[in-house]
């Protein structure tokens, strides 16, 4: 809490049963569309990956907490299966599940302020990444270590952990999770609005600290988030949190697939991976870079490497520059470098390509995506595996891809059991991804996608078990094979991989707050035995 400002009462339970104020539109009823209203269609198509498909009885928009909370008695006192959508980019399907009767649409809940009561901004959770760069930038001069998809929804970036290019510099986003206002089911079948805050002698502290990471679809429904970053004590909006990049540069370096032979890629992964090994502890000065290795299919023509950091500190083109000479050591083909320079950081960022689109993929994106987090670079062996499958002659595809993204910094900063974000000794995040547009390539596609992860992680079990190696999956990414036997032979089950050693306090938090196991999915906690 900020030094000098009293604890607000936040205890502001809604009582659904209670008709709204007559003329008041904050309090009006949401908008229900069932599968006989023309909107319907629209709204099937709101999510990003069309390989799922959402066919709810109805999708109900909301547009203000009252109408959440109303959502959701409706649906419960109906026995109806809810699922709640933000930005619409799950990557697994879960609120698309045939099993779910209704969607909660939080798509016009999308406003982004500053809370005076509260010391902390108040951000809805169908405000997208883009809007809240350019609110937070416009407005106070701050911003988020969010993601850096544009289109991507709070509701979903944030319960999930949310990592982006900022993080090693400032944490995950949810590092900076002040508060949130819950809708739940208690055990007396009651529905209630409580908000929760990590003041240590709030009452339910323990549900911020499971929506700090846990994850969606557990515990209830977030209406509203306030964010503010840990131990501030400026009274001061501009102050609450991380000041916004001044600038971005970025340098590149760009192979052509033509010249790089297995010796040459391996050790270009190497030099990647012992770089983020050498420089990616708390208050390092190699926090203030991030980078990304995108090597998709042979068949596209290109491995790009772009490292960016903000130029207003003179130190950074130094740390740029050295991180792209041990990049290229003793990589034999040589790399078209490209940097550049000062550019302005909002508009570089909101107006990031969207992936389908930057990999060629022009209709609707189908995608498959399967990640991983890592503590040490990939072995020589694993290298070799990676080249093979990117330039086998078995499968053909250009949107197809391997990639690594730098993690750790002052990620690491924190204890694992803070909060529900677990993955604290990680130092990159890996995936293997696909993305296409016609439907009777989906197995084709798939296939190449989950052998290729299998056979990486081969070692334990098809998946990234926690280990000196290796640092289990994060929550943001869901991925439903982990919890199939056909894929993760390992014996530990996607509860370890995502959780660790937060799970069974996950579990006793959705034994207080959705005893009866109102919210679930594929993937959800579970409540323990």
């Amino acid at each position: 809490m900020a030094a000098g400002l009293a604890v607000p009462q936040v205890a502001h339970a809604i009582d659904p049963t209670s008709p709204p104020p007559s003329g008041k539109i904050e309090n009006s009823p949401s908008v229900v569309v069932p599968s006989s209203d023309p909107r319907y269609g629209e709204l099937q198509l709101r999510n990003w990956n069309k390989l799922y498909k959402a066919n709810p009885e109805y999708f109900r928009i909301v547009r203000t907490p009252y109408q959440v909370n109303r959502a959701v008695a409706d649906a419960y006192a109906a026995g109806k299966r809810i699922a709640v959508r933000s930005g619409g980019h799950g990557l697994a399907g879960l609120v698309e599940d045939p099993a779910n009767q209704v969607v909660i649409d939080f798509s016009e809940m999308r406003s982004v302020t500053y809370d005076d009561t509260m010391a902390a901004f108040c951000i809805e959770p169908g405000a997208t990444l883009g809007q809240i760069y350019r609110n937070l930038d416009y407005g106070w001069g701050v911003t988020l270590p969010a993601g850096t998809c544009p289109a991507v929804g709070a509701g979903g970036h944030i319960i999930g952990g949310g990592v982006g290019a900022l993080s090693r510099q400032h944490g995950l986003v949810s590092d900076h999770l002040y508060a949130v206002e819950v809708v739940h089911v208690n055990a007396a079948g009651e529905v209630k609005t409580v908000v929760a805050t990590r003041d240590p002698a709030d009452a339910n502290r323990d549900l911020w600290w499971a929506f700090a990471g846990g994850g969606g679809g557990n515990f209830g429904v977030v209406s509203r988030f306030w964010l503010r970053s840990p131990n501030v004590t400026s009274t001061k909006p501009q102050d609450q949190l991380p000041r916004r990049p001044q600038a971005i540069m970025t340098a590149r370096a760009i192979w052509n697939w033509a010249d790089m032979d297995q010796v040459s890629f391996i050790q270009l992964l190497k030099n990647f991976g012992t770089w983020h090994e050498q420089y990616s502890a708390p208050g390092q000065r190699g926090n203030q870079l991030y980078a990304s290795l995108i090597a998709p299919r042979k068949e596209a023509g290109k491995i790009f490497v772009s490292a960016q950091a903000d130029p207003a500190d003179p130190a950074n083109e130094t740390l740029l520059n050295d991180f792209m000479t041990a990049l290229t050591a003793n990589v034999t083909p040589r790399a078209t470098m490209i940097n550049t320079g000062r550019q302005p950081w909002q508009y570089t960022t909101v107006n990031a390509a969207d992936t389908a689109v930057a990999m060629g993929v022009t209709g609707p994106p189908r995608s498959r995506t399967k990640g991983a987090l890592l503590r040490k670079r990939y072995t020589d062996e694993q290298a070799a595996l990676i080249y093979a499958k990117l330039t086998s002659t078995t499968y053909s595809h250009t949107a197809s891809s391997f990639s690594l993204g730098s993690f750790g910094g002052q990620i690491n900063a924190v204890a694992e059991n803070a909060s529900a974000s677990v993955h604290r000794s990680a130092i990159m995040l890996a995936s293997v991804f696909s993305c296409w547009d016609v439907p009777a390539d989906d197995a084709r596609h798939q296939t190449w996608n989950r052998e290729f992860y299998r056979d990486l992680y081969a070692d334990t079990g098809g998946v990234p078990v926690p280990n000196d190696r290796y640092d289990g999956c994060f929550v943001n990414w869901p991925d439903t094979d982990l919890a199939d036997p056909a894929w993760n032979t390992s014996g530990v089950p996607w509860t370890t991989l995502y959780y660790k050693g937060n799970y069974a306090k996950l579990q006793q938090v959705k034994a207080k707050y959705d005893p009866k196991d109102i919210f679930r999915h594929k993937l959800s906690v579970q409540l323990p035995a």
